[in-house]
């Protein structure tokens, strides 16, 4: 593969923030779209989205460590810089961030910053420490960049709640963007976990979507929120996934459960088989 052809890539804060305060000098906006890399058409849609917004845009890709929990794997999450870089020449993306670990958290890193509310419930218990990692990381990804936008797929509501709380907390200067969930063509969400189903897993995997839509629909004409989680669980059981973490209706910003719809609210879930976790959510509007 021609590597001269890719997006270029900048390794170091220092780099990134001298290509950044020209693109500011000359008047232009900045996007962030932070990733981990492994790159799939959602992640490809996020950069077209932004592009609307800003006039160029970084991509991050950085496997953090800190958000990964005991249980999880770091060493076999997929690491593929080049075949990304090579994707997102079918976007509008300008420049590549692809930092190192000891770039980001060089000696003596002690940092943390946290949502407590937020983070605690949900993927707050199935992976303690995660959202601390990811908050973290976050943070620092936007200081660095000092970029205009950031955008952060609707995929991982409960990370999105989580990201706009601390930005607005901290007061600092950056718009985040909610990112149209991508589905595929079965309604299952895109996500680099799909990649680790077996086929039937695959095949059965599509009836998420679907569960889900049924729950809306309930919800948005009253019936008893408790009942139609309880209902989806079971459906979702039946379908064939081998653990439902919890499938929840809850307020769209502080994710609390709630009794009754008013206004938006939104169903967020965790089906599994095995060790692959799938997220999905949807968002739930009242009739009354």
């Amino acid at each position: 593969m021609n590597t001269s052809a890719l997006i270029p890539v900048t390794r170091t804060v220092a780099d990134l923030r001298d290509i950044v305060k020209k693109w500011h000098a000359d008047g232009l906006k900045v996007g962030l779209v932070p990733t981990m890399g492994a790159l799939h058409h959602g992640h490809l849609s996020l950069v077209n989205e932004i592009a609307s917004k800003v006039d160029k845009i970084i991509v991050s890709i950085f496997v953090n460590p800190a958000q990964f929990g005991e249980n999880e794997d770091l060493s076999k999450y997929p690491r593929q810089e080049t075949e990304d870089r090579s994707k997102l020449t079918e976007t509008q993306a300008d420049l590549v961030f692809a930092p190192s670990v000891s770039e980001m958290y060089p000696d003596g890193f002690e940092t943390k910053v946290a949502v407590p509310k937020l983070g605690k419930d949900y993927e707050g218990v199935n992976r303690p420490g995660h959202f601390e990692g990811v908050a973290t990381v976050v943070t620092k990804l936007i200081l660095q960049s000092h970029a205009d936008v950031a955008i952060f797929g609707e995929k991982d509501y409960q990370q999105l709640a989580v990201i706009r709380r601390f930005v607005k907390d901290l007061n600092i200067s950056c718009e985040i963007m909610g990112g149209t969930l991508v589905r595929e063509n079965d309604g299952l969400a895109a996500s680099s976990r799909n990649v680790y189903l077996s086929p039937k897993e695959r095949e059965t995997a599509g009836s998420f979507n679907k569960i889900l839509k049924q729950l809306v629909i309930g919800a948005e004409v009253g019936k008893n929120l408790r009942k139609l989680e309880q209902d989806a669980a079971s459906e979702l059981l039946k379908a064939g996934f081998t653990k439902v973490d919890y499938v929840s209706i809850v307020d769209k910003d502080t994710l609390l459960p709630i009794d009754k719809i008013k206004g938006e609210a939104r169903v967020i879930s965790v089906a599994r088989f095995g060790n692959v976790r799938l997220l999905d959510n949807m968002a739930i509007n009242s009739k009354e």
